[in-house]
């Protein structure tokens, strides 16, 4: 229930923020079907004719709306992680601890990749390309807006004299994630070695012990030591 609730919770904001980015329902139809075929297939894996087979709509009707594959797939990374910049954006206006606020914000990432571990799978393969990288302009500012929220996180935390001044800000973010997707990429080894038998056992593991492990280790970075 709880992941199905946070899902559900993060699929209607982004389609608030995805209005006035005039995403219409046959856009959104045919992202769908691109990012489980990026997923599985890989970038290069995966034509516009397979997408606009599986979608059911005119080849010529992806390149209306996107006008080429590298742009569809900026459109779906656009599409997929435009809210997360605003949950991190409002994180930062609230009043409460540094801790507990960089707490928060590795629930919001958790969160936000085991919902959408199709579209992580793609940035995880796809972004390593220099090429890529310099046609998703778009995207990589939306990143720079993220570490700037993240950055004000931080400093807030060292103002206070409970973070270290040390800390490397940039590197954050991607002990975050690279500690999900480690975890994620190595699945049946996980499953095995820890008995998560069920995808309810697994989800759970991840929204729990996972979760305090990340948060426990980027306190280890954070707050000075004892």
């Amino acid at each position: 229930m709880f992941k199905l609730n946070k899902c559900l919770i993060l699929y209607s904001i982004r389609n608030t923020i995805m209005s006035n980015i005039e995403f219409n329902d046959k856009k959104i139809q045919i992202l769908e079907v691109a990012e489980k075929l990026f997923s599985e297939k890989g970038f290069e894996g995966t034509s516009i004719r397979d997408i606009s087979k599986i979608a059911k709509i005119n080849v010529a009707m992806i390149s209306y709306y996107f006008g080429s594959k590298d742009l569809l797939l900026e459109s779906l990374i656009i599409y997929k992680t435009s809210d997360l910049k605003l949950k991190l954006e409002n994180l930062l206006q609230e009043n409460i601890e540094p801790l507990e606020k960089v707490n928060k914000l590795i629930e919001i990432y958790i969160t936000r990749i085991n919902c959408n571990k199709g579209i992580f799978r793609v940035l995880h393969f796809e972004l390593n390309s220099k090429e890529r990288e310099k046609s998703m302009t778009a995207f990589t500012e939306l990143k720079k807006g993220n570490l700037k929220s993240v950055e004000s996180i931080i400093s807030q935390g060292q103002a206070k004299g409970v973070f270290r001044k040390d800390v490397i800000i940039p590197l954050i973010t991607p002990t975050i994630i690279g500690t999900f997707f480690h975890f994620h990429m190595n699945k049946p080894f996980f499953v095995e070695l820890l008995n998560l038998n069920t995808e309810e056992l697994y989800d759970n593991y991840i929204k729990t012990t996972l979760k305090k492990h990340i948060q426990q280790t980027i306190k280890a970075l954070l707050v000075y030591e004892n």
